[in-house]
Formats: C-alpha cells, structure tokens, sequence
C-alpha cells in the first residue's frame, strides 16, 4: 500500500525529469577558440581535468583549435557546460557556449 507522501514524492521525481527532459532537448556546445598565449600542454591538460577528456581526445581538439581556430570541445545542456566554460575562463582559454 502506498502512503500519501510516497504520492508527493513520486510528484516531485516526475516534475525534476521533465525539467531535465526539458534541458536536454536543447543540447548546447562549448566551444574553445585558438589564443596565443597557452600552450599544447596546458590546454591539454585543461581539457582532462574540466571536461574529462582523455589525452588523445585532449590533444586533437586542441590541434583542431590550433589549426582551425576554434573547435567544440563539449556537447551538452547549457547547465552542465556553464561551470565546464567558466572552468576553462578561469584558466585563461577562451571559451563561449554557443
């Protein structure tokens, strides 16, 4: 038998999926443009720490960045990328959600 409050919280797990249903519908990307003030390494290793990459994965896009000027590094809803792209700020590389 299911007690009341089992039926306000089974209310509430639906009404935080929907908004997160909501959220991913509309995936976003960071993007990381080329600067010359940081190195292969320290972009690199920006790249594992923040956005979880491995070091192949972290070392192409920053090829890709340094080839082509920018390049996404990450695809996902907005409020997962926020933190990641000020992350990256505050580190020095440019980066904007697009």
């Amino acid at each position: 038998m299911i007690r009341n409050n089992s039926y306000e919280e089974m209310e509430e797990i639906l009404v935080e999926e929907e908004i997160a249903d909501t959220d991913t519908k509309d995936p976003s990307q960071l993007v990381v443009y080329n600067d010359d003030q940081n190195t292969f390494d320290w972009v690199i290793q920006c790249f594992m720490e923040i956005l979880g990459h491995s070091h192949t994965q972290a070392e192409q896009l920053s090829l890709l960045i340094h080839f082509k000027g920018k390049a996404t590094v990450k695809t996902a809803p907005k409020t997962i990328l926020k933190p990641k792209k000020e992350a990256l700020i505050d580190r020095g590389l440019s980066a904007v959600i697009d």
